[in-house]
């Protein structure tokens, strides 16, 4: 049971790859690293394997079965298989949302109910935040519930890109926490991508590490 890239080659400019031939696979309950220079495609093989892009040539494996076409084009049974979180909190959530209807937007898209509540609290957040709305919290609190949010698309595999770029030691180290717990207890695969490389190697078994357009 794994999530695994499979020979990739991808880019965004025809003629010009980002990436060339990438392999890499996630266990479930695993926690792997990637890191690499920027600018050598950490980011476009999250996309990748997200199904949020397609790869030019290779393919995406999901436990085992291919994966053919990008977001709703991903066939039923493994849609929702990957979730992915992003960077930036402010980028990827609904201004408009607040964060408790950000949190259960997956569980609204499948049509089955989520305690957002139990999720907040899980990831740090009290009962008051779940009213506000993006504006009216800080990037810390933001990212967690972008973390809650992909937990209650209930995923088996979880990619983290740059995820915690952008928040203090305190809250990097909670977030981590929490992700390793995700994975031991659920089964989760998870996938950390950061440039801080100390980080990886006290959290990762692996810790992969993309140059020029290879990984290795």
């Amino acid at each position: 049971m794994s999530l695994r890239a499979v020979d990739v080659t991808g880019g965004y400019e025809r003629g010009r790859p980002v990436l060339e031939k990438v392999s890499l696979e996630i266990p479930a309950g695993g926690v792997v690293g990637l890191t690499g220079p920027s600018g050598t495609g950490k980011s476009t093989l999250a996309r990748i394997l997200a199904s949020l892009d397609a790869p030019w040539s290779g393919e995406v494996q999901i436990d085992g079965s291919p994966v053919g076409g990008t977001k709703f084009g991903v066939p039923a049974a493994l849609r929702g298989a990957v979730s992915m979180l992003f960077q930036s909190p402010r980028a990827a959530t609904d201004p408009r949302y607040t964060l408790a209807r950000i949190i259960g937007q997956p569980a609204d898209i499948a049509g089955r109910a989520v305690d957002i509540e139990e999720l907040a609290a899980e990831v740090g957040l009290t009962a008051d935040l779940l009213t506000r709305r993006p504006h009216q919290v800080s990037d810390g609190q933001l990212q967690r519930a972008a973390l809650a949010r992909s937990l209650a698309q209930q995923p088996r595999y979880l990619i983290c890109d740059e995820a915690t770029a952008m928040l203090d030691a305190a809250t990097t180290a909670t977030l981590v926490r929490l992700i390793e717990r995700r994975a031991t207890d659920h089964g989760i695969g998870v996938l950390l991508i950061s440039h801080d490389r100390d980080l990886l190697d006290a959290c990762c078994a692996d810790v992969h590490e993309l140059d020029g357009i290879r990984a290795r």
